[in-house]
């Protein structure tokens, strides 16, 4: 967090910190470190140790409760047997007016999406898309006010296909969004795909995740080249 927060320093960038714990007291203990460096919002997962949404109400309120400023919920990632339901969201931000802004990547995406969207500008103030972007056209479209992703490596790509999303230049929208698509797909067929890219645009130095260096054959790279061959003319320097 210190990191981040000495990076961002009179820069035009937002400073959003994942505060998430696997219960209340834990999520408290990183909220309290993070509040020292005035972030402009948080970002929590769900608890993992809850069993009931009564579990996350408590959550969400002492964190609400902690940090004046927008909060926002990643819907995916906590307990796998509650579920951060739209009426629980519209609860929350009733309650809390700094809490209504959504990651949402709960199955399923599209009506959930769709039911908060309904539901802003208020209580709920954002809706953003997840998973990588990879139904980021459509949701666009159905009105989502952008993506939260992983996706640094493309970020510059993210932000053009924004731009033409908002200057309703929706073929080159779609001509975009196919070529980025070409990328994610190739996750699943080689994995360290995303890694390789931050490497290769100078991000990191190592394609190093959680104590694993992904170590890429000759025609895995061949492959990814092909690939990001149609990305380059859409590139910052």
């Amino acid at each position: 967090m210190e990191v981040l927060a000495k990076a961002v320093k009179g820069k035009r960038p937002v400073l959003v910190l994942g505060v998430q714990g696997d219960d209340t007291p834990e999520m408290l203990e990183y909220a309290s470190h993070a509040e020292q460096f005035a972030p402009d919002a948080m970002i929590a997962i769900p608890p993992k140790k809850a069993t009931t949404l009564d579990d996350f109400r408590e959550y969400f309120r002492a964190l609400c409760k902690l940090a004046n400023r927008p909060i926002f919920i990643q819907t995916s990632g906590g307990a796998p047997n509650v579920v951060a339901s739209v009426d629980f969201m519209l609860e929350m931000a009733r309650e809390f007016p700094n809490f209504g802004y959504v990651k949402e990547e709960h199955d399923p995406v599209i009506p959930r999406m769709q039911e908060l969207i309904q539901h802003r500008p208020d209580p709920i103030k954002r809706v953003f898309g997840a998973h990588f972007g990879n139904g980021w056209l459509y949701e666009m479209r159905l009105g989502s006010d952008g993506v939260i992703t992983g996706g640094a490596m493309y970020g510059d790509v993210y932000a053009s296909l924004w731009n033409l999303h908002r200057e309703n230049k929706l073929e080159e929208a779609r001509e975009l969004y196919g070529k980025l698509l070409l990328m994610l797909n190739l996750d699943q067929d080689i994995p360290g795909t995303r890694l390789y890219i931050l490497k290769k645009r100078g991000i990191f130095k190592t394609a190093v995740s959680r104590q694993r260096e992904y170590r890429l054959t000759a025609s895995e790279i061949a492959e990814i080249e092909y690939r990001f061959e149609a990305l380059k003319p859409h590139l910052k320097a």
